[in-house]
């Protein structure tokens, strides 16, 4: 029962294009395809039958785990058709797995739609890249291209830490090394550690979740080296101060300033249903120019939203801006925009505006300056408290 049924719900998720599969106990195996939820036309999973698709893909190593601590993580291929990536878990005393489809083929920039000055980034010989964004939003995509881009035109050692590994990549004009945390080496502080032994020109961090990493990091971009990492935050100015906040405060200012240096750019996207099928990414862009380093070494964030929209030369854009030119050129729907919008109710009023036909001067003049001086109106008490 356990690996053809395994092979067969595999194969079926790669043929419909979904992005990930649910199994759990009381419910059929479940596709999610194109956002949305889909069950398969199969028996309902009992207890054993979890159990036996969980024996028929997870290593030794995994299934130990899982009995100490209730869950696990890995990653396998599944023939050259394309890699997942797995997670193991106990609820209600029985076991759930999810697994996400890394598709084999890597995408161009024009593909996913990166704003050009991207590879112009890729080129740096050092700074700190961000791709941020909520879980699933297409961040390990989207770096795995600049990767690709850099390993395709450039001779560099790339060296990735990554948890587990998904997009697995060849040797082409560079040399790349790829490191599993828990399986290469036992955590991102101590791969960091080691990485700068190793004459890395292009480092990949997996995720900046703890203030070990964020500086070791920072770190490594200040060396001379250009560091690729992600953090789970939406828009710009939020991943700003997300990084300064995790710091103590004594070394906060401190922060900042290394930051301002070494920070080159924040990739900040979210992934929508399309109207046809598929999916899009929407994307808010922020490079930082002398002008954004100055407000992040002053503690200014706040106006990093208005500096990115008079930013349209470097490609810099706001989410909002790019889910409402979404929605304007039918690829997107109403709600969709609305939901993924850091500002819905401007949203809402913006959409109002267009489809009512008036100039998009009227749906973005008059909120926009509002919700500026909105903005800035609790940072300046906050300085006084």
């Amino acid at each position: 029962m356990g690996t053809l049924h395994i092979d067969r719900i595999l194969e079926t998720c790669i043929k419909r294009g979904a992005s990930d599969i649910h199994l759990t106990v009381g419910r059929p195996p479940v596709l999610r395809l194109h956002g949305h939820l889909r069950s398969l036309e199969t028996k309902v999973l009992e207890p054993e039958d979890t159990v036996s698709l969980m024996k028929a893909i997870t290593p030794e190593r995994n299934q130990q785990e899982l009995q100490e601590e209730g869950g696990t993580d890995f990653g396998f291929a599944f023939g050259e058709a394309g890699r997942f990536r797995v997670s193991v878990f106990r609820q209600k005393g029985n076991l759930a797995i999810v697994l996400r489809l890394i598709p084999s083929r890597l995408l161009t920039f024009e593909e996913i739609g990166l704003p050009k000055i991207c590879a112009a980034l890729c080129r740096r010989p050092r700074g700190l890249f961000l791709v941020t964004g909520p879980t699933g939003s297409g961040k390990t995509t989207t770096l795995a291209s600049m990767l690709n881009y850099i390993n395709e035109n450039f001779d560099r050692h790339i060296v990735t830490i990554e948890e587990p590994i998904e997009y697995y990549h060849r040797h082409k004009k560079s040399i790349f090394n790829q490191r599993e945390v828990g399986n290469d080496v036992p955590s991102f502080a101590e791969a960091l550690r080691r990485v700068l032994r190793q004459d890395p020109d292009v480092i990949l961090v997996g995720e900046l979740r703890d203030l070990e990493t964020m500086e070791a990091a920072i770190r490594a971009a200040e060396t001379g080296h250009l560091v690729f990492s992600t953090v789970h935050t939406t828009g710009c100015q939020g991943t700003v101060n997300r990084i300064v906040d995790a710091f103590p405060h004594e070394q906060q200012e401190q922060i900042r300033v290394q930051l301002s240096t070494n920070l080159i750019a924040v990739l900040s996207q979210a992934l929508c249903p399309r109207l046809e099928k598929g999916m899009v990414a929407a994307y808010e862009f922020m490079v930082v120019t002398p002008a954004i380093a100055n407000l992040i070494r002053e503690n200014k964030t706040f106006r990093i939203d208005s500096s990115i929209q008079t930013g349209k030369k470097y490609g810099m854009q706001l989410l909002d801006e790019h889910l409402l030119k979404l929605y304007m050129d039918k690829i997107i729907s109403a709600e969709e925009a609305v939901d993924k919008a850091r500002n819905p109710g401007e949203m809402e009023a913006k959409i109002e505006a267009v489809d009512r036909g008036l100039p998009l001067s009227e749906a973005f003049g008059s909120t926009l300056g509002k919700s500026e001086k909105d903005r800035e109106e609790p940072d300046a008490s906050a300085g006084k408290a």
